[in-house]
Parts: C-alpha cells; structure tokens; sequence
C-alpha cells in the first residue's frame, strides 16, 4: 500500500470519530439564548434548525400548512395540481404596503437566512470530507469511475416541486425576483420571471407550503408540472450494468448508445474511438484543461479541402456549457456520429463544409451532475483561493485537503456561468447575469476567467477566418435564438432569421415538434456575456446561433433519456439547413 493510501485509510476513521463529536448536542450550546433548535442535515451539510421560544416548530407548522393547502387545491384531469386566483391582480406601483417575502417569513427568517448561508460549517466540512475521501479511495481502488454512480452525500430532491408561475404585473414580477434573492437555497427558479410569461421555479419541500401561500397572496397562478423531482431524477436515465458496458466495448469499440445519458469519461472514450476508426476524416485535440484538469477536447471532422484546393467552411458547435443540460451533449454526440460513422450518407455535405465540435464546453460541471447535484449549472472554480492556471492536474486527495482547508477559513460558492463570462458587454448593468458569486447566473470576477471560455475563445479567434456559423446547444424550451443582448437587432437581422425559420420548418418535418424563432433578448430576457453575442460581435461569425432542445417545461432540464433520439434526429435536420445555407454564402463572399 502506497503513502497515499495509508494516509487515506489513517484518515477516513479520525474524520468518522470527529463527525459523530461535532454532532454531539453540546454544539449546541453555542445558540443565542433566545434560540434552541436541533441538527438537520440537507445537501450534505449539517446546520441548527432553530425554533424560538413560545413558537411552534417548522415541522408543526408544515403539517397545518399542508393540511389547509390539501384543503384548498384541486387537482386537473391530467393530475397536476393547479391553483388560480380569484382577483385579477392589478398593475400598480404605489402599494408600498403590501407584505415582502421576507417579512412575511417573520422573525425567524433572519436565523434562518444566517444559518443556511454558504459560509464556514464545520459539520458539513466533515460530512463532505468523509465522503469525498471515500470517494477517492473508491476511484483508486476500482479504477473506474463508472463504477461509482454518485455519491451518498449527492444533492437530494425528495419532495421538491416543480411550479410554474405565470406573472402579470410587474408587481408580481418584483416579487418573484426578491424572492429569488432571498431563498436561493429552496426556491430555485429555472427560468427568470418575467411578465406574461411562463417561468419555472423548483421549490423545496422544506418551504413548499408557505410559497405556494406566498403565491395565493400576492394573485401569482401557479401549476404543479412535477410533485417530486427526486423521482423524476432517478428515473430519467436508465442504469448501465457494468457488464453491459462491457459488451457494448467488445461489440462496437465504445459505450455510447443514445438510449441513456453517458458520463464525461464515456463522452471522451467515443471521441477516441471515432479518431482511431476514422483517422481520415476525424482528428480530436485538446484545446486546454478544465480548471479540475479535464481536458477539453474538439473533434475536427474533414473530407480535406474543397474542388478548388481551398478551406470550406467551418461549423462549429458546443455543448453542454451549462452542466445539467445533458440533451445538448447527447444531442451532440449523435450529430458526430452521423458525420462520421454515417458519413456515406452526408458525402454532398461534407464536400461543403467542415466541422469542429466540442460535446462538453464545461466536464467539471458535467461530471459534478453525475456525481453530487443533478441540478448543477456552472463550472466547479473558486477564485477565493485559487490561482488562474491551465496546466492543472486532475482532482486528486491534494486537492480534497485544498477545498476543505479553504473552507475551515473562510466558506466561498464555486463556480461560474461560462455563458456570462465571455467578454462580450461583460458585466454591463448586470443585465441577465449575476455579481453574486453562489447565483446560478454568476458572471465571473473578469471576463474569460473560466479555463474553459478562454480555451474555446482562443480556438475560435484564431480560426475566424473559416468558421463561418457558430451554434451552441442549450435545453431547454424548443427555440432558435440570437441576439441575446439588447432589443436592437443587427443590421443582418432579416438574413439570420431567414436560416432560422427554415432550419424550424426542417426540425418540424421530424416529429411535429415545433420551435420558436427570434432574438433571446425579445424570446427569453437579455443577457451580456454570453457566447453566441461574442461569437457575432467579436469574433465576426456571420450566422450565431443558440439551439434550445426539447422541452418546453414538461420535464425541463430532466427530459427523459427515451427523448435523446427523437430529439437528436430533428435537431441534425435543422443543423444541415443552417450548414448548408451558411456553406453558400461563403461560396457567394
């Protein structure tokens, strides 16, 4: 046994031992005197659930809440839950004495905020520690990362719900935002509030019942659209014995299927596969490392040049930028597959154009959704203590003794947006996007400060000259977006659209489904940092795209692994229009 295990193996018992102490009840001891509460665990972290003297508890007043709500809901045909108010709310600014979430919540709110804030906590340090070495000594001891699926201490969502708010006043709107701000933990929104339209707001079972009152009083319409996201999380992607995994490598050289949702590892070991089976028409290279040490991998895919001898051009696409999106990746993947391994079928489009596609834009936040929160948006950096570095070495225990030292002095929230980071009108009047390092949103502390956008932009500023569309995979909500900055349409508006709308009509043709068309900023809400704008605006790439896949809320960012071909089919319909339109204007240039 090597240094490094004994170590491990010495240390997993002491962290086990100091774990059962700190949960002892004389840590608690430490609550104001007005305070007593007891230990709960949530997330992986341990905090005191207070409750002040002469006051019933949450669990109390949970079970009275849920008995009322029982009482005044219905439910639809369908069996989702749904609630409409009896006034129409009425547009107005001037009723500055309407109840704010926060003073709603009452006096314990502000204990509540304290101790669910991200800052130290020494139980969850060692919860968190005891797992992650666990971890490790797993991944050494069994090799194989596929082995381990998650771990105990992943992200739970038993209970969560899924809401959809419909808001119709800018009062309400205001609402919906100050209580996105001051519940960020419980009450996560999927998509921004914005008036007249749908938004989708995941609320933990913990708050459910008084946010859903906290609707009724403020005339907010909701509809239930899932009763327990932990159930549709384990259901969403079939399991892969590892004997299965097996055969699939001795049958056809990778285990890619398209009838579930492959991990990083998987991902990369296809990328492999394709530039040892198809060295001809495939070359894979790594642009940079992740900020964990992951590579970040592109695969070019060319017939060589065209009739002329000159370079055709190129298409690019990205994936899986935003972590829980797991459609774009598999969406992706099966485009390379058909360009590669069907190629005899795309002969005329790839004498056309060439093509280089990233699957994982952002591994570190992609392999975290596997392994401890499903619902993972950004990258895993930390730029509280952490240096800028692109020659960083995979996760290893080093680096699980880096995190929770920086933790015992001083708690951060990791990770950052990649498409709020690009450098592109970056952090200007915070439109879309967040200073607020534990926001989903977050922009970052300086444009490209993420390993990940550096190394995609560097690629693209050096290859301009021939890339010619540049698309970027998202899920979810059926649109083909540009623009996402302002209102204020390009002068070659007219041109974008007239690619957009066919490649609709083209991913109709599939299965029916339809998309909607248009700039973000008019569709969805602005944003600045984000890669289609800098793809356009700075780096000069004609026809910019954003592709949101399936759903249209449904399932949202769970769609089930039984929609990866469905949707992987009209998407690469809609992906050659805009190739092959984009092949003829350089062909006219």
């Amino acid at each position: 046994m090597g240094p490094q295990r004994k170590l491990i193996v010495a240390l997993v018992p002491l962290l086990v031992a100091l774990l059962g102490k700190c949960q002892s009840p004389d840590m608690l001891r430490s609550l104001p005197k007005n305070v007593s509460g007891y230990l709960v665990s949530r997330d992986g972290q341990f905090y005191v659930q207070p409750a002040l003297e002469n006051q019933s508890s949450n669990g109390e007043r949970g079970v009275e809440n849920e008995s009322r709500a029982n009482d005044e809901e219905s439910w639809t045909e369908g069996g989702e839950e749904s609630w409409r108010s009896d006034k129409e709310p009425v547009d107005g600014d001037d009723e500055d004495d309407d109840e704010s979430w926060s003073s709603r919540r009452g006096s314990l709110w502000w204990w509540e905020r304290g101790t669910r804030s991200r800052g130290f906590s020494i139980f969850g340090m060692l919860e968190s520690a005891v797992g992650m070495v666990g971890k490790f000594l797993g991944g050494m001891i069994f090799e194989d990362e596929e082995d381990i699926e998650s771990k105990d201490s992943a992200a739970n969502y038993r209970g969560h719900q899924l809401l959809r708010l419909t808001a119709k006043t800018k009062k309400q709107v205001r609402y919906l935002q100050q209580l996105m701000t001051d519940e960020p933990d419980d009450v996560k929104f999927w998509t921004n509030p914005v008036k007249d339209k749908a938004t989708d707001v995941l609320v933990s079972s913990r708050l459910l019942n008084d946010v859903k009152e906290f609707f009724r009083e403020k005339g907010i319409n909701y509809v239930m659209l899932m009763s327990d996201l932990e159930k549709a999380i384990k259901s969403q992607n079939p399991r892969m014995p590892k004997e299965r995994r097996q055969d699939l490598f001795s049958s056809q050289g990778h285990a890619m299927t398209w009838k579930r949702y492959h991990r990083f590892k998987d991902v990369m070991g296809y990328l492999d596969y394709l530039a040892s089976k198809y060295p001809q028409i495939v070359e894979v290279v790594s642009i940079g490392k992740s900020f964990e040490g992951r590579p970040l991998k592109i695969v070019k895919v060319s017939t060589g040049a065209n009739v002329n001898g000159e370079p055709k051009p190129t298409i690019w696409i990205d994936a899986g930028m935003h972590a829980r999106e797991w459609i774009s990746v598999a969406v992706t993947t099966y485009i390379l597959n058909q360009l590669v391994e069907k190629n005899e079928n795309y002969t005329r489009l790839l004498d056309i154009t060439d093509w280089v596609i990233m699957p994982v834009a952002n591994p570190d936040g992609y392999e975290y959704t596997h392994t401890d929160d499903r619902l993972w948006r950004k990258t895993r950096s930390n730029h509280d203590a952490e240096p800028q570095d692109d020659t960083r070495q995979a996760p290893g225990f080093l680096h699980v003794v880096s995190q929770y030292t920086k933790w015992l002095f001083g708690g951060s929230c990791e990770g950052v947006d990649p498409n709020r980071n690009f450098h592109i009108h970056w952090g200007d009047d915070k439109i879309g996007a967040s200073t607020d390092p534990c926001a989903d949103t977050y922009q970052g502390p300086s444009p490209f400060s993420e390993p990940e956008t550096r190394a995609i932009s560097n690629y693209i500023m050096k290859n301009k000259k021939f890339i010619k569309s540049y698309l970027t995979m998202h899920s979810y909500s059926q649109m083909i977006l540009c623009c996402g900055l302002t209102r204020t349409r390009p002068a070659d508006f007219d041109d974008l659209m007239n690619i957009a709308n066919k490649a609709k009509k083209a991913i109709a043709k599939v299965n029916g489904i339809e998309y909607r068309v248009g700039s973000a900023a008019e569709l969805l809400y602005p944003t600045t940092g984000s890669s289609d704008d800098w793809a356009k605006e700075i780096a000069g790439i004609k026809n910019s795209f954003t592709i949101e896949l399936r759903d249209r809320g449904n399932y949202g960012f769970l769609l089930p692994a039984s929609q990866i071909i469905p949707t992987a089919r009209e998407t690469w319909a809609g992906v050659r229009v805009i190739a092959r339109m984009s092949a003829a204007q350089g062909n006219n240039t």
